[in-house]
């Protein structure tokens, strides 16, 4: 069975950072492309940024230059690191592993989600 679990969210100041890690139990990550995705109360889940299997990253405008996401196949996890907090980065953040071949969708997991909460 396929597990992704977060961790390292929290309660934070703004200008403050924190570090969320997502670990996989039940498969390898290196054939997945990952992603961060984030939901806020009353907003649409949204991604805000992914990383490919062969390390190639994109990130979400609102959070470019801020945010860094990678990723340590041989520990099989992966990695958001935040600086720069704002208070509109209150969300719960989601890891996600998707494996694809081609166009085509072979699987895709979710992890539990962490809650991150900027404000002073």
């Amino acid at each position: 069975q396929v597990q992704l679990v977060e961790s390292g969210g929290g309660l934070v100041q703004p200008g403050g950072s924190l570090r969320l890690s997502c670990a996989a139990s039940g498969t390898i990550i290196s054939p997945f492309d990952m992603g961060w995705y984030r939901q806020a109360p009353g907003k649409q889940r949204e991604l805000v940024a992914a990383i490919t299997s062969g390390g190639s990253t994109n990130y979400a405008d609102s959070v470019k230059g801020r945010f860094t996401i990678s990723r340590d196949n041989a520990k099989n996890t992966m990695y958001l690191q935040m600086n720069s907090l704002k208070p509109e980065d209150t969300a719960v953040y989601y890891c996600n592993a998707e494996q694809r071949f081609g166009s085509y969708t072979i699987s895709n997991f979710w992890g539990q989600g962490t809650q991150v909460t900027v404000s002073s």
